[in-house]
Protein backbone atom coordinates (compact mmCIF):
# COMPACT_ATOMS: atom_id res chain seq x y z
CA UNK A 1 0.00 0.00 0.00
CA UNK A 2 1.33 3.38 -0.58
CA UNK A 3 2.40 5.29 2.26
CA UNK A 4 0.14 8.11 1.58
CA UNK A 5 -2.90 6.24 1.35
CA UNK A 6 -1.56 3.98 4.40
CA UNK A 7 -1.29 7.91 6.25
CA UNK A 8 -4.49 8.74 5.23
CA UNK A 9 -6.19 5.66 6.47
CA UNK A 10 -4.56 6.17 9.84
CA UNK A 11 -5.17 9.74 10.01
CA UNK A 12 -9.33 8.36 9.48
CA UNK A 13 -9.17 6.01 12.00
CA UNK A 14 -7.55 8.37 14.86
CA UNK A 15 -10.44 10.94 13.53
CA UNK A 16 -12.94 8.04 14.52
CA UNK A 17 -11.41 7.59 17.85
CA UNK A 18 -11.06 11.47 18.27
CA UNK A 19 -15.00 11.95 17.33
CA UNK A 20 -15.40 9.57 20.15
CA UNK A 21 -13.37 10.58 22.81
CA UNK A 22 -15.02 13.71 22.15
CA UNK A 23 -18.79 12.99 22.29
CA UNK A 24 -18.49 9.97 25.02
CA UNK A 25 -16.21 11.33 27.09
CA UNK A 26 -13.07 8.44 26.58
CA UNK A 27 -10.21 8.85 28.58
CA UNK A 28 -7.03 7.63 26.38
CA UNK A 29 -3.16 7.73 26.85
CA UNK A 30 -2.03 7.13 22.99
CA UNK A 31 0.20 10.21 22.55
CA UNK A 32 -1.36 10.56 18.93
CA UNK A 33 -4.87 10.40 20.11
CA UNK A 34 -4.18 13.14 22.93
CA UNK A 35 -2.55 15.27 20.06
CA UNK A 36 -5.44 15.26 17.71
CA UNK A 37 -7.41 15.75 20.84
CA UNK A 38 -5.78 19.09 21.65
CA UNK A 39 -5.56 20.16 18.03
CA UNK A 40 -9.72 19.29 17.40
CA UNK A 41 -11.12 22.38 18.73
CA UNK A 42 -11.11 25.21 15.61
CA UNK A 43 -8.84 23.31 13.22
CA UNK A 44 -11.31 19.86 13.27
CA UNK A 45 -13.10 20.85 10.24
CA UNK A 46 -9.96 21.52 8.56
CA UNK A 47 -8.63 18.46 9.10
CA UNK A 48 -11.49 16.59 8.05
CA UNK A 49 -11.55 18.79 4.88
CA UNK A 50 -7.78 17.61 4.70
CA UNK A 51 -7.76 13.67 5.11
CA UNK A 52 -11.50 13.03 4.01
CA UNK A 53 -12.99 13.56 0.78
CA UNK A 54 -16.41 15.22 0.98
CA UNK A 55 -18.29 12.06 -0.01
CA UNK A 56 -17.06 9.99 2.57
CA UNK A 57 -17.47 12.10 5.60
CA UNK A 58 -20.97 11.21 6.37
CA UNK A 59 -19.80 7.69 6.00
CA UNK A 60 -16.98 8.05 8.51
CA UNK A 61 -18.95 9.72 11.03
CA UNK A 62 -22.07 6.83 10.36
CA UNK A 63 -19.01 4.33 10.76
CA UNK A 64 -17.88 5.22 14.14
CA UNK A 65 -21.56 5.79 15.91
CA UNK A 66 -22.27 2.47 14.53
CA UNK A 67 -19.18 0.76 15.60
CA UNK A 68 -20.19 2.89 18.87
CA UNK A 69 -23.43 0.42 19.23
CA UNK A 70 -21.79 -2.18 18.39
CA UNK A 71 -19.30 -2.09 21.53
CA UNK A 72 -21.90 -1.37 23.44
CA UNK A 73 -24.25 -4.09 22.50
CA UNK A 74 -21.48 -6.36 23.59
CA UNK A 75 -19.13 -4.55 26.33
CA UNK A 76 -21.85 -2.25 27.55
CA UNK A 77 -21.34 1.70 27.24
CA UNK A 78 -18.05 3.13 28.36
CA UNK A 79 -19.63 6.17 29.04
CA UNK A 80 -22.65 4.95 30.98
CA UNK A 81 -21.83 1.59 32.21
CA UNK A 82 -24.98 -0.38 33.69
CA UNK A 83 -24.66 -1.00 37.27
CA UNK A 84 -23.24 -3.92 38.37
CA UNK A 85 -25.94 -4.29 41.35
CA UNK A 86 -28.79 -4.96 38.77
CA UNK A 87 -29.69 -8.13 38.53
CA UNK A 88 -32.47 -10.48 36.25
CA UNK A 89 -36.27 -11.14 37.38
CA UNK A 90 -38.47 -13.53 36.09
CA UNK A 91 -42.61 -13.15 36.83
CA UNK A 92 -44.96 -15.75 35.92
CA UNK A 93 -48.83 -15.31 36.03
CA UNK A 94 -52.41 -16.45 35.16
CA UNK A 95 -55.32 -15.10 36.46
CA UNK A 96 -58.83 -14.82 35.30
CA UNK A 97 -58.92 -12.29 31.89
CA UNK A 98 -59.96 -8.39 33.38
CA UNK A 99 -59.31 -5.13 32.26
CA UNK A 100 -56.21 -3.44 33.63
CA UNK A 101 -53.82 -6.27 34.21
CA UNK A 102 -51.30 -5.19 32.26
CA UNK A 103 -50.91 -2.16 33.83
CA UNK A 104 -50.94 -3.12 36.77
CA UNK A 105 -47.78 -5.55 36.82
CA UNK A 106 -46.37 -3.06 34.91
CA UNK A 107 -46.98 -0.21 37.16
CA UNK A 108 -45.98 -3.00 40.33
CA UNK A 109 -42.23 -3.13 38.35
CA UNK A 110 -41.93 -0.17 37.37
CA UNK A 111 -42.86 2.09 40.72
CA UNK A 112 -40.15 0.08 42.31
CA UNK A 113 -37.93 1.12 39.28
CA UNK A 114 -37.14 -1.77 37.85
CA UNK A 115 -37.21 -1.81 33.48
CA UNK A 116 -39.39 -4.77 32.04
CA UNK A 117 -37.05 -6.48 29.89
CA UNK A 118 -39.48 -8.32 27.93
CA UNK A 119 -43.34 -9.64 28.22
CA UNK A 120 -45.08 -12.14 26.94
CA UNK A 121 -49.08 -12.68 26.89
CA UNK A 122 -51.90 -15.05 26.16
CA UNK A 123 -55.60 -14.53 26.23
CA UNK A 124 -57.53 -17.30 24.33
CA UNK A 125 -60.54 -16.28 22.43
CA UNK A 126 -62.67 -19.08 23.92
CA UNK A 127 -61.64 -18.74 27.53
CA UNK A 128 -61.52 -15.59 29.60
CA UNK A 129 -57.49 -16.33 31.21
CA UNK A 130 -55.10 -14.22 31.27
CA UNK A 131 -51.22 -15.61 30.69
CA UNK A 132 -48.74 -13.49 31.51
CA UNK A 133 -44.28 -14.01 31.45
CA UNK A 134 -42.49 -10.78 31.92
CA UNK A 135 -38.80 -10.54 32.46
CA UNK A 136 -37.18 -7.44 34.32
CA UNK A 137 -33.88 -5.68 35.53
CA UNK A 138 -33.94 -4.60 39.16
CA UNK A 139 -31.78 -3.19 41.81
CA UNK A 140 -32.23 -5.39 44.98
CA UNK A 141 -31.37 -2.39 47.12
CA UNK A 142 -34.61 -0.40 45.65
CA UNK A 143 -36.32 -3.75 45.38
CA UNK A 144 -35.61 -6.36 48.06
CA UNK A 145 -36.66 -9.80 47.51
CA UNK A 146 -38.88 -10.17 50.58
CA UNK A 147 -40.26 -6.80 48.97
CA UNK A 148 -41.05 -8.14 45.80
CA UNK A 149 -42.81 -11.43 46.76
CA UNK A 150 -44.99 -9.34 48.71
CA UNK A 151 -46.01 -7.04 45.84
CA UNK A 152 -46.37 -9.65 43.44
CA UNK A 153 -48.41 -11.54 46.16
CA UNK A 154 -50.64 -8.53 46.86
CA UNK A 155 -51.13 -8.23 42.71
CA UNK A 156 -52.31 -12.16 42.72
CA UNK A 157 -54.91 -11.72 45.31
CA UNK A 158 -56.27 -8.39 43.49
CA UNK A 159 -56.55 -10.86 40.12
CA UNK A 160 -57.75 -14.00 42.03
CA UNK A 161 -54.53 -15.59 40.26
CA UNK A 162 -54.29 -18.84 39.49
CA UNK A 163 -50.75 -18.91 39.66
CA UNK A 164 -48.28 -16.18 40.69
CA UNK A 165 -44.41 -17.71 40.46
CA UNK A 166 -41.52 -14.95 40.49
CA UNK A 167 -37.69 -16.19 40.25
CA UNK A 168 -34.26 -14.42 40.23
CA UNK A 169 -32.18 -16.95 38.83
CA UNK A 170 -28.60 -15.63 39.92
CA UNK A 171 -29.54 -15.45 43.74
CA UNK A 172 -32.48 -18.29 44.04
CA UNK A 173 -32.04 -22.03 45.00
CA UNK A 174 -31.30 -24.36 41.67
CA UNK A 175 -33.82 -26.54 40.93
CA UNK A 176 -33.29 -30.22 42.69
CA UNK A 177 -34.62 -32.70 40.39
CA UNK A 178 -34.03 -36.46 40.51
CA UNK A 179 -33.31 -37.97 36.86
CA UNK A 180 -35.02 -41.82 36.26
CA UNK A 181 -33.18 -44.26 33.69
CA UNK A 182 -33.22 -47.45 32.52
CA UNK A 183 -30.80 -48.63 29.86
CA UNK A 184 -31.07 -46.30 27.03
CA UNK A 185 -28.32 -44.03 28.23
CA UNK A 186 -28.31 -40.81 25.59
CA UNK A 187 -30.90 -38.72 27.53
CA UNK A 188 -29.25 -39.12 30.50
CA UNK A 189 -26.01 -38.43 29.23
CA UNK A 190 -26.88 -35.36 27.30
CA UNK A 191 -28.41 -33.94 30.65
CA UNK A 192 -25.70 -34.77 32.85
CA UNK A 193 -23.14 -33.16 30.68
CA UNK A 194 -25.46 -30.62 30.00
CA UNK A 195 -25.68 -29.82 34.12
CA UNK A 196 -22.30 -29.92 34.22
CA UNK A 197 -21.42 -27.27 31.27
CA UNK A 198 -24.44 -24.98 32.84
CA UNK A 199 -27.21 -25.13 30.41
CA UNK A 200 -29.41 -25.83 32.89
CA UNK A 201 -30.12 -24.44 37.06
CA UNK A 202 -30.40 -27.62 38.45
CA UNK A 203 -29.13 -29.66 40.92
CA UNK A 204 -29.06 -33.29 39.99
CA UNK A 205 -29.91 -34.99 43.78
CA UNK A 206 -29.44 -38.84 42.06
CA UNK A 207 -30.27 -41.29 39.34
CA UNK A 208 -32.45 -43.81 39.54
CA UNK A 209 -32.70 -46.71 37.34
CA UNK A 210 -34.20 -50.11 37.34
CA UNK A 211 -30.84 -50.98 35.45
CA UNK A 212 -27.46 -51.92 36.88
CA UNK A 213 -24.79 -50.42 35.58
CA UNK A 214 -21.26 -51.38 36.25
CA UNK A 215 -18.27 -49.71 38.50
CA UNK A 216 -16.57 -48.63 35.84
CA UNK A 217 -19.03 -47.58 32.92
CA UNK A 218 -18.93 -44.34 32.28
CA UNK A 219 -21.78 -42.69 33.90
CA UNK A 220 -21.34 -44.23 37.14
CA UNK A 221 -17.94 -42.84 36.98
CA UNK A 222 -19.42 -39.72 36.12
CA UNK A 223 -21.48 -39.27 39.15
CA UNK A 224 -18.90 -40.84 41.34
CA UNK A 225 -17.13 -37.97 40.24
CA UNK A 226 -19.60 -35.47 40.55
CA UNK A 227 -21.25 -36.97 44.21
CA UNK A 228 -24.43 -37.95 42.61
CA UNK A 229 -25.65 -41.15 44.40
CA UNK A 230 -26.82 -43.63 41.76
CA UNK A 231 -29.73 -46.23 42.96
CA UNK A 232 -30.04 -49.28 41.22
CA UNK A 233 -33.76 -50.77 41.98
CA UNK A 234 -34.58 -54.10 40.06
CA UNK A 235 -38.52 -54.73 39.32
CA UNK A 236 -40.80 -56.69 38.60
CA UNK A 237 -44.58 -56.54 37.65
CA UNK A 238 -45.64 -57.33 40.74
CA UNK A 239 -43.05 -54.50 42.55
CA UNK A 240 -42.11 -51.54 40.79
CA UNK A 241 -40.25 -50.34 43.66
CA UNK A 242 -42.21 -47.00 43.76
CA UNK A 243 -42.59 -46.14 47.19
CA UNK A 244 -38.30 -46.51 47.78
CA UNK A 245 -38.39 -44.01 44.98
CA UNK A 246 -40.92 -41.56 46.60
CA UNK A 247 -38.29 -42.11 49.88
CA UNK A 248 -35.55 -41.08 47.52
CA UNK A 249 -37.13 -38.07 45.56
CA UNK A 250 -38.94 -36.39 48.42
CA UNK A 251 -37.36 -33.20 48.30
CA UNK A 252 -37.08 -32.83 44.54
CA UNK A 253 -38.80 -30.08 42.63
CA UNK A 254 -39.60 -31.78 39.97
CA UNK A 255 -38.59 -35.39 38.26
CA UNK A 256 -37.40 -36.04 34.72
CA UNK A 257 -37.65 -39.62 33.01
CA UNK A 258 -34.98 -40.04 30.69
CA UNK A 259 -35.88 -42.90 28.99
CA UNK A 260 -37.20 -44.78 32.26
CA UNK A 261 -39.14 -48.08 31.00
CA UNK A 262 -41.52 -48.22 33.69
CA UNK A 263 -45.01 -46.80 33.94
CA UNK A 264 -45.29 -44.81 37.06
CA UNK A 265 -49.28 -45.41 38.89
CA UNK A 266 -51.55 -43.12 39.65
CA UNK A 267 -50.55 -43.73 43.20
CA UNK A 268 -47.32 -42.66 42.73
CA UNK A 269 -48.09 -39.55 41.00
CA UNK A 270 -50.46 -38.55 44.12
CA UNK A 271 -48.05 -39.06 46.42
CA UNK A 272 -45.24 -37.17 44.41
CA UNK A 273 -47.74 -34.26 44.02
CA UNK A 274 -45.37 -32.80 41.43
CA UNK A 275 -44.44 -32.54 37.82
CA UNK A 276 -43.02 -34.90 35.75
CA UNK A 277 -41.02 -34.60 32.70
CA UNK A 278 -40.99 -37.41 29.96
CA UNK A 279 -40.00 -37.77 27.16
CA UNK A 280 -40.64 -40.54 24.73
CA UNK A 281 -40.20 -40.46 20.26
CA UNK A 282 -42.29 -39.11 18.46
CA UNK A 283 -43.65 -42.56 16.11
CA UNK A 284 -46.81 -43.12 18.78
CA UNK A 285 -49.28 -44.38 18.30
CA UNK A 286 -47.38 -46.15 15.65
CA UNK A 287 -44.74 -48.52 16.75
CA UNK A 288 -45.36 -49.37 20.04
CA UNK A 289 -43.64 -51.99 22.04
CA UNK A 290 -40.01 -53.18 21.82
CA UNK A 291 -37.13 -51.67 19.77
CA UNK A 292 -39.54 -49.00 17.94
CA UNK A 293 -36.77 -47.43 15.85
CA UNK A 294 -36.60 -50.74 13.82
CA UNK A 295 -40.36 -51.13 13.32
CA UNK A 296 -40.32 -47.32 11.58
CA UNK A 297 -37.00 -48.03 9.87
CA UNK A 298 -38.46 -51.00 8.37
CA UNK A 299 -41.58 -49.08 7.52
CA UNK A 300 -39.90 -46.70 5.56
CA UNK A 301 -40.82 -43.66 7.68
CA UNK A 302 -40.12 -40.20 6.06
CA UNK A 303 -39.90 -38.19 9.41
CA UNK A 304 -38.92 -38.89 12.51
CA UNK A 305 -39.46 -37.18 16.47
CA UNK A 306 -39.54 -36.61 19.77
CA UNK A 307 -42.02 -35.45 22.65
CA UNK A 308 -41.57 -34.23 25.35
CA UNK A 309 -45.00 -34.01 27.98
CA UNK A 310 -45.89 -33.80 31.30
CA UNK A 311 -46.81 -37.42 32.98
CA UNK A 312 -50.40 -37.85 33.58
CA UNK A 313 -52.70 -41.36 34.73
CA UNK A 314 -52.86 -42.06 31.19
CA UNK A 315 -49.86 -43.60 29.86
CA UNK A 316 -47.77 -41.25 27.36
CA UNK A 317 -50.64 -38.64 26.86
CA UNK A 318 -50.10 -36.28 29.19
CA UNK A 319 -50.14 -32.33 28.23
CA UNK A 320 -47.05 -31.58 25.78
CA UNK A 321 -44.44 -29.53 26.17
CA UNK A 322 -42.08 -29.71 23.17
CA UNK A 323 -41.90 -31.70 20.27
CA UNK A 324 -39.13 -32.14 17.38
CA UNK A 325 -39.20 -33.34 13.85
CA UNK A 326 -36.21 -34.92 12.00
CA UNK A 327 -36.32 -35.93 8.35
CA UNK A 328 -34.73 -39.56 7.01
CA UNK A 329 -34.26 -40.78 3.77
CA UNK A 330 -33.71 -44.05 1.80
CA UNK A 331 -29.60 -42.79 2.39
CA UNK A 332 -30.15 -44.01 6.35
CA UNK A 333 -28.91 -47.19 7.45
CA UNK A 334 -30.68 -48.57 10.62
CA UNK A 335 -27.85 -47.00 12.23
CA UNK A 336 -28.16 -43.31 11.23
CA UNK A 337 -31.69 -43.58 11.69
CA UNK A 338 -31.45 -44.75 15.44
CA UNK A 339 -28.84 -41.86 15.96
CA UNK A 340 -30.71 -39.29 14.33
CA UNK A 341 -33.94 -40.08 16.75
CA UNK A 342 -31.71 -40.43 19.39
CA UNK A 343 -30.00 -36.82 19.22
CA UNK A 344 -33.60 -35.38 18.93
CA UNK A 345 -34.97 -37.10 21.81
CA UNK A 346 -32.14 -35.44 23.68
CA UNK A 347 -33.10 -32.37 22.31
CA UNK A 348 -36.45 -32.20 22.85
CA UNK A 349 -35.78 -33.10 26.56
CA UNK A 350 -33.26 -30.50 27.17
CA UNK A 351 -35.27 -27.64 25.30
CA UNK A 352 -38.63 -28.47 27.36
CA UNK A 353 -36.30 -28.67 31.01
CA UNK A 354 -34.69 -25.56 29.98
CA UNK A 355 -38.25 -24.20 29.02
CA UNK A 356 -39.36 -25.17 32.47
CA UNK A 357 -36.89 -24.03 34.71
CA UNK A 358 -37.51 -20.08 32.85
CA UNK A 359 -40.85 -19.88 33.36
CA UNK A 360 -42.36 -20.67 30.09
CA UNK A 361 -45.17 -23.20 30.31
CA UNK A 362 -48.08 -22.93 32.11
CA UNK A 363 -51.40 -25.19 32.27
CA UNK A 364 -53.68 -24.47 29.78
CA UNK A 365 -57.18 -26.48 29.54
CA UNK A 366 -57.35 -30.38 30.13
CA UNK A 367 -54.63 -31.24 28.77
CA UNK A 368 -53.00 -28.39 26.72
CA UNK A 369 -49.94 -26.12 27.52
CA UNK A 370 -49.10 -22.86 26.90
CA UNK A 371 -45.35 -22.39 26.21
CA UNK A 372 -43.77 -19.02 25.61
CA UNK A 373 -40.70 -19.41 23.03
CA UNK A 374 -37.31 -17.81 24.43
Amino acid sequence: MPKEKSDKLQNIYIYILVLKAERFGWKTKNKKEVKHRKQLGERKMNFLRRVISPGSRSQVSQFANRSFKITQKHYGSIAQPTSSSLVHGIHQFHCPDVVGILAKLSDCIASREGNILSADIFVPDDNHVFYSRSEFLFDPAKWPREQMDADFSNLAKKFNAMKSVVRVPDTDPKYKISILASKQEHCLVDLLHGWQDGRFPIHITSVISNHERGPNTHVIRFLERHGIPYYYLPMTKENKREKEILDIVGDTDFLVLARYMQVLSGDFLKSYKKDIINIHHGLLPSFKGSNPSKQAFDAGVKLIGATTHFVSEELDSGPIIEQLVERVSHRDNLRTFIQKSEDVEKRCLAKAIKSYCELRIFPYEANKTVVFRS
